[in-house]
């Protein structure tokens, strides 16, 4: 018989894409053949999985965490923001529609039959299935017609662990609170709890653990410290760049201009693993530094948008100073299109603007048309001669004079652009950062020497030391026997 135990948090960020990834390494490491499941995500740093869709990035990292292929129905439901009010809907790995946040409520009743197709996909010879919620269950007001929280645990009848985040302060009343709230029939579902990102002596705590208990009639199933590990993963929420601290000064310096509805961030994971390499994520209102010697324009799920934005910040400007003190700049798919010299939206895809004028530092043009391309890739660098791996994800058509100079060959086919004097290029593949070969050249022709880490071996590493410091801390046994 298949197990599952669901874990929801007191608010949204406080930790549980982590947990669910670390506990899958643990169930894996004890011989359980585990998968990773999340109702519904919301975020633009997507994935695409083994089988050929669109999940949250979230469940590729559990995926792996499992040493199983990912596959949609790992993530049945993925809002893509492209607003402040709307979202894009992707059902299954494919695009279902778009939505603005009430439009979505009325939908989410009729989602749940796709939820609880995937869950019996994923369910099927498991011995273990790990699932996640999103946001908080105290989120009263949206339970109606809920698929993310209770109301899948409910119909799937999943028993709930409650995660706290003690960092961010308030753990007490933030669990106490959300006992209080539930409904009895939801109350009901939550077994336990746990608290997250503790800093210090744990045995401090014990008076609150018990406080909780005597409040709630909730077991408590360990205290989780600050896992030092968890910041090699792949961060999913964008949330996380809000707290991304600038570096101490190092041999290179790459400028992230955060964009609006800025996508695929974790492209730039592999740089920030580099030890000789600083990266620096530029808010809005902030300018390019000028001692940058690369700027990564990344993935966005509005270009358009982003651009106008690009342009209001002044960030135009400073990235022609930046060419002309002889920098470099390397746009990623939606960053890419930016580059060129117009984008164009004759179907009105991204919103009402149908045109823009993009940035001009390399001679192509884009078309947004409304059929997306999602695919897992392989390739090859030719700037630098060696091979690549990644993904697409992204709706237009690019075309013009620097193309004839590509960037890469994907999937045998030329993709991207350079500029005439190889200081601009762009491509449609994500993830080339995390080829070793191409990282090592590439910060080689930026003037860094030495060797440069294994990646996916760095990731491997950190889930493993995740997963050792979760089975010390929490009763995994009794969390992973729970009827």
């Amino acid at each position: 018989m298949t197990r599952a135990i669901m874990l929801q948090g007191t608010g949204s960020d406080v930790g549980k894409t982590v947990l669910v990834a670390g506990l899958c390494r643990v169930a894996r490491k004890q011989g359980l053949n585990v998968r990773p499941f999340k109702p519904q995500n919301m975020s633009n740093n997507a994935a695409v999985s083994d089988d050929g869709g669109e999940i949250g990035r979230a469940q590729w990292l559990q995926a792996l965490a499992c040493g199983v292929p990912s596959s949609v129905h790992m993530n049945p439901v993925l809002l893509k923001p492209q607003s402040e009010t709307g979202s894009q809907i992707v059902v299954q790995g494919r695009v279902a529609g778009q939505a603005k946040g009430r439009e979505y409520q009325s939908l989410k009743p009729r989602l749940m039959d796709a939820v609880m197709q995937s869950w019996e996909e994923v369910r099927a010879g498991a011995d273990l299935v790990i699932v996640e919620g999103a946001g908080s269950p105290a989120e009263i007001n949206l339970r109606a017609g809920d698929i993310a929280n209770m109301g899948f645990a409910t119909r799937a009848r999943v028993p709930v662990v409650l995660v706290g985040d003690i960092d961010r302060g308030g753990v007490i009343a933030s669990i106490v609170g959300t006992h209080a709230i539930l409904p009895p029939g939801d109350r009901r579902m939550i077994v336990g709890f746990l608290i997250n990102k503790f800093r210090g002596d744990v045995s401090l705590f014990d008076d609150g653990l018990e406080a909780i208990s005597q409040f709630t009639g909730w077991r408590s199933f360990g205290v989780v410290p600050w896992l030092k590990a968890a910041s090699r993963l792949p961060a999913e929420d964008s949330v996380v760049l809000e707290r991304l601290a600038k570096g101490e000064g190092r041999a290179l310096k790459v400028a992230v201009p955060v964009l609006d509805r800025i996508a695929n961030f974790d492209d730039l994971d592999p740089l920030k693993a580099e030890p000789q390499v600083e990266v620096v994520m530029v808010r809005s209102g902030e300018p390019l530094p000028a001692d940058a010697g690369l700027v990564v324009i990344p993935g966005s799920k509005s270009t358009i948008g982003d651009l106008k934005r690009f342009r209001e910040n002044g960030w135009d400007r400073d990235l022609r100073m930046h060419l002309k003190r002889g920098g470099h700049v390397i746009g990623i798919c939606g960053g890419y299109q930016m580059l060129g010299r117009i984008v164009r939206d004759p179907d009105g895809i991204e919103g009402d603007t149908t045109e823009m004028e993009g940035l001009g530092l390399l001679d192509i043009e884009t078309v947004m048309e409304p059929e997306k391309t999602v695919r897992n890739s392989t390739a090859h660098s030719v700037v630098f001669d060696v091979p690549l791996e990644g993904y697409e994800i992204h709706l237009g058509r690019t075309d013009g004079p620097d193309c004839a100079r590509p960037a890469v060959i994907l999937n045998g086919v030329a993709d991207g652009a350079v500029s005439a004097d190889g200081k601009v290029f762009g491509t449609y593949l994500h993830g080339l950062f995390g080829a070793d070969a191409f990282r090592a050249k590439l910060l080689q022709s930026l003037g860094v020497t030495g060797g440069t880490v294994s990646y996916r071996a760095e990731v491997e590493r950190a889930l493993d030391e995740v997963a050792e410091e979760l089975a010390a801390c929490l009763d995994v046994d009794a969390l992973f026997s729970l009827p």
